[in-house]
């Protein structure tokens, strides 16, 4: 859930981390900012939870962001001729510094974003997945492909190709500010691209550091490769306008369809990972205490604040109660918090707790009851669990995202009502399903982009598996093969390598006779199969 835009026209160097981490103001206590000012020419982040500044960078606007761009694309030729070896080190060695840096780094995320030590570390840790395998499966995932030419074509060879793009533009969000921008940049990094990268207004010192840490591994790159810009929704709609060869943006759909709207004006392609409502289905033969584990953290880990974290749940009615009672069971103690013993931590984004408390109060409205929680558990900046039931299809805490740790539970006759109702919003980005014998028959049923079956979220920790969702949760793919191939255009390739006499079709030249063998040849392989 991020906006887009950029300031003065300076520019853009690379820094080496330790500028970075002087780059932070000392800590005070302040009130937050509006997310975005009517005027600024600086970006200040602050903690969520003690409003204390963590750092302050020029905003950059559409000059910047456009020789931010023009320097990308220098960089993007050498960077392109390093080649898959030569990228994949490259790679690597940034991996390496970011595993040395990993406490320093976690403990940033921890203080810009919110979230526990714990959970920083797990992030940075699939991030460092994503990146190995990038690297290590770039040149197969795009290697030139042989093609049969046909019949016809047979003294030709067809080969596909796929080089990079060029210059890649990357929006990220907040919730996870490296973990999923991350799933653009390493992927298009890999496959020859450069990247300009803008972080969220809430957290530009991670994606400073995680960028720094790029440049700091290879210093005899150019500057350029990996760059970011700052700025609120002004400065990435820049970006989206400055001449990038494609943007990659994860965010709310309404603002990804802005981004779509204004791409559109000189069809520069888009890649959207947008918003879900993502539902979970327990069918009467699944492990019930598991399934219930399973939904305690998926719906309430990250403060609720996960794209593809649960906010329904579809239960058998012959298993409702017991489920019931072991979800409540399971979330006695969870507690938000900023401190060791915190299950998870603050609201990042401080307009999103009248968002949910919205959602709780006419949840209650329409004749739905909190079993865990309710509208007092919005206690700025945390939000302590919450669990409604006999809440209508029809409010807002079931078809509209409500990204914090709330959850909607109702009972199903059956596995047929549970997917039609799974199906029943225009979302459509992951979904999770728990059934011992049944799991995989109920999740292709599912219109989603990913499901997991008796395991929460485990399809992000996969980095073969493509990321991406349906309807209004977006479009294209990051991770695994399609995620490199996102970030390359196709070219195919057909090569005559000998010349058949007489068999010139495509010519002003070719013969009547060669036409009338031509249809004969085409009755018996096309005519029979009437």
């Amino acid at each position: 859930m991020t906006e887009t835009q950029a300031t003065d026209a300076t520019e853009p160097t690379r820094t080496e981390p330790t500028q970075t981490k002087q780059t932070p103001a000392e800590p005070t206590q302040t009130e937050p900012t509006p997310a975005e000012p009517t005027q600024t020419e600086v970006l200040r982040s602050l903690d969520p939870v003690t409003g204390a500044v963590v750092g302050e960078w020029p905003v950059d606007n559409a000059d910047t962001v456009r020789a931010a761009v023009e320097q990308a694309r220098i960089a993007a030729e050498g960077w392109r001729e390093l080649g898959f070896a030569g990228r994949k080190k490259a790679l690597l060695r940034w991996n390496s510094r970011l595993v040395a840096d990993a406490d320093e780094f976690t403990a940033l995320i921890h203080r810009e974003n919110g979230k526990p030590l714990e959970d920083a570390y797990l992030e940075l840790l699939l991030a460092l997945e994503h990146i190995d395998w990038a690297a290590r499966n770039a040149e197969k995932a795009l290697a030139p492909e042989k093609v049969a030419p046909g019949m016809f074509m047979a003294n030709h060879e067809a080969v596909i190709e796929r080089p990079p793009l060029g210059v890649v533009g990357v929006i990220g969000p907040w919730n996870y500010p490296v973990y999923t921008p991350n799933g653009s940049i390493a992927y298009a990094l890999a496959a020859g691209n450069a990247v300009v990268f803008k972080p969220s207004e809430y957290t530009p010192a991670i994606g400073h550091y995680y960028a720094d840490a790029f440049a700091a591994a290879n210093p005899e790159l150019p500057p350029g490769v990996l760059t970011v810009v700052n700025g609120y929704g002004a400065t990435g709609a820049a970006l989206v306008e400055s001449g990038v060869d494609k943007i990659a943006f994860t965010g709310s759909t309404p603002t990804g369809k802005k981004i779509m709207a204004a791409a559109a004006a000189t069809l520069t392609p888009v890649l959207l990972e947008c918003g879900g409502k993502d539902a979970f289905i327990i069918a009467d033969d699944a492990d019930i205490p598991a399934a219930a584990d399973a939904v305690a953290w998926s719906a309430m880990a990250n403060s609720g604040q996960t794209c593809v974290g649960t906010e329904r749940v579809y239960v058998d009615e012959r298993v409702y109660q017991q489920f019931l009672a072991e979800l409540q069971n399971k979330l006695q103690g969870i507690e938000p918090g900023s401190d060791e013993r915190a299950s998870y931590g603050p609201m990042t984004m401080p307009a999103q707790l009248d968002i949910v408390r919205s959602h709780i109060e006419d949840a209650l409205a329409q004749g739905g009851r909190a079993v865990v929680g309710g509208p007092d558990s919005v206690r700025a900046p945390f939000i302590g669990p919450v669990v409604l039931v006999d809440t209508p299809e029809s409010s807002r805490a079931v078809q509209e995202e409500t990204f914090g740790p709330t959850v909607t539970v109702r009972s199903v006759a059956g596995i047929d009502e549970a997917v039609e109702l799974a199906n029943g919003t225009e979302f459509g980005l992951a979904s999770t399903v728990f059934s011992r014998q049944h799991g995989m028959a109920i999740a292709r049923r599912l219109r989603a982009g990913a499901t997991s079956i008796n395991a929460p979220l485990s399809f992000a920790a996969i980095s073969a598996l493509p990321f991406g969702g349906v309807g209004a949760s977006g479009i294209g793919r990051i991770h695994g093969a399609d995620g490199l191939r996102e970030f390359t255009r196709t070219h195919s390739i057909a090569r005559q390598r000998f010349v058949i006499p007489g068999m010139a079709l495509l010519s002003f030249s070719r013969k009547s006779s060669t036409v009338a063998m031509i249809k004969q040849i085409v009755r018996l392989r096309h005519g029979r199969h009437a």
